[in-house]
């Protein structure tokens, strides 16, 4: 059974943020709420937390997988960016944007897109997710918690915990959390090219 979290969604409480941590870091894997929508997510090295993603929302190997990350320092450790590409993402982060990128060496080779090894990555403007990145120290692994059968991406922590409640070993609930994924913008070959339009602004991409 999942364990479930509680959190205030302005002041994260310490103790189980630290909680939810410890099960990212022994190889858990969470469901838990960003700006978008909510995401499941492990540790970048946790093979099994990747195919357990795999399994619930039928994925195949073409992918993105998303690096969920703290700040733009912790970014460029995972990707190449050209100056005029990190203008342009510095000016839309923090906020509800995937960015596919060039992956560094960094990155697990799993999780590149298998052409063109690229790799999603994001920094989210949500208390409760930067505290958990913050604790945890590097990115969140991540993919938008949208199942198989749904159209939309499931908004409710406690319908979450009772869909998902033996595939998941955690939920993090901290009340509303946006309801539409992220805008992807594909960055791969240094000229924008709008992927996805969801609950970020295109505009200045397009």
């Amino acid at each position: 059974m999942a364990r479930y979290f509680d959190v205030h969604p302005e002041n994260p409480q310490k103790r189980a943020v630290g909680q939810v941590v410890e099960l990212v870091r022994g190889g858990g894997l969470i469901a838990y709420p960003t700006d978008s929508c909510f995401a499941l997510g492990c540790a970048l090295g946790n093979k099994d937390g990747i195919d357990r993603i795999r399994t619930i929302r039928h994925l195949d190997d073409r992918h993105h997988f998303t690096l969920v990350c703290q700040d733009f320092a912790q970014l460029g450790q995972f990707v190449h960016i050209s100056n005029a590409v990190f203008r342009s993402i510095k000016a839309a982060t923090p906020g509800s944007y995937t960015f596919i990128l060039p992956a560094t060496k960094e990155v697990p080779r799993r999780l590149l897109h298998p052409k063109k090894k690229t790799v999603g990555v994001r920094i989210p403007d949500h208390v409760v997710t930067q505290a958990l990145v913050e604790e945890l120290g590097e990115p969140l692994l991540s993919s938008t918690l949208l199942l198989p059968d749904q159209e939309e991406p499931m908004t409710q922590g406690w319908e979450i915990k009772e869909l998902l409640d033996h595939q998941v070993d955690a939920v993090v609930d901290s009340g509303d959390c946006g309801t539409e994924p992220t805008t992807v913008i594909d960055f791969s070959d240094d000229i924008p090219e709008v992927v996805r339009i969801g609950a970020g602004d295109p505009t200045p991409f397009e």
